[in-house]
């Protein structure tokens, strides 16, 4: 009997530890885990069973809740992580509805969107030819560049349906050590023949002008540049002894 009791126990005990774990994974989905990301887009190309969300976050289909099938131009909120084989891929996909406007969120609710940016005026710069942000919102350290991909943080105005950007930061960025300057044409360059360069942003140290041949350590963006895919935001040149 006793036996019997302590089995009893310990079975539910094995129940409340796996109930706590899928507790604990849940909030590390939604709060902690900065690998993962909440982001809000439009599907862009379906296939038979995956697609791309804004041209750039794969997905499959069985990762979309309620077997939905989406349509291109679909909406959708989706959880993403970084993958070695597409860059951006979803783990969850959710279908919104165009009448929910914003899904009764508050006006305040932040919310996470992948964009290009497309044009750049003095103080301002544009996402997807769409949406305004003023300099202000801008990370420090990072200047936006037409072509750069970026992440940015936004709420949305549900009596206007507008939104208004909070913050804007690189989508990726990666420090490359001790490459070659490989190409300079006028004031652009190319390092390492795969990241771009211009001088009209890029942060050197006072009294440095690169020159071809160069080796440098750099700080680079995820960037759409021609046939380029990076764009170096600062460059310091490497000592040789």
């Amino acid at each position: 009997m006793l036996r019997f009791i302590s089995k009893a126990l310990a079975f539910f005990r094995r129940r409340v530890d796996s109930s706590e774990a899928e507790k604990e994974q849940h909030v590390k989905l939604l709060e902690g885990d900065t690998t993962l990301k909440t982001v809000q887009g439009a599907v862009t190309k379906v296939c038979k069973d995956h697609g791309l969300i804004d041209d750039l976050i794969y997905f499959s289909s069985d990762v979309v809740t309620d077997s939905v099938f989406l349509n291109v131009g679909q909406k959708v909120t989706a959880i993403v992580e970084e993958d070695k084989t597409y860059g951006w891929k979803a783990i969850k996909v959710v279908a919104l509805c165009d009448s929910c406007h914003g899904n009764g969120m508050s006006n305040s609710y932040a919310r996470v969107s992948f964009a290009s940016v497309t044009s750049a005026e003095e103080g301002a710069d544009y996402i997807d030819h769409t949406t305004y942000f003023s300099l202000d919102v801008v990370c420090k350290g990072f200047e936006p560049y037409q072509g750069d991909r970026v992440e940015v943080e936004f709420s949305t105005q549900s009596d206007t349906l507008g939104r208004r950007a909070l913050l804007v930061k690189p989508l990726r960025h990666k420090h490359v050590h001790e490459a070659y300057i490989t190409s300079l044409h006028g004031r652009n360059g190319v390092i390492d023949d795969s990241i771009f360069f211009t001088l009209e942003s890029l942060k050197l140290p006072v009294g440095y002008t690169p020159q071809i041949y160069d080796v440098v350590n750099a700080v680079v963006v995820e960037s759409s540049q021609s046939c380029y895919m990076w764009r170096a935001i600062s460059m310091t040149p490497v000592k040789r002894w």
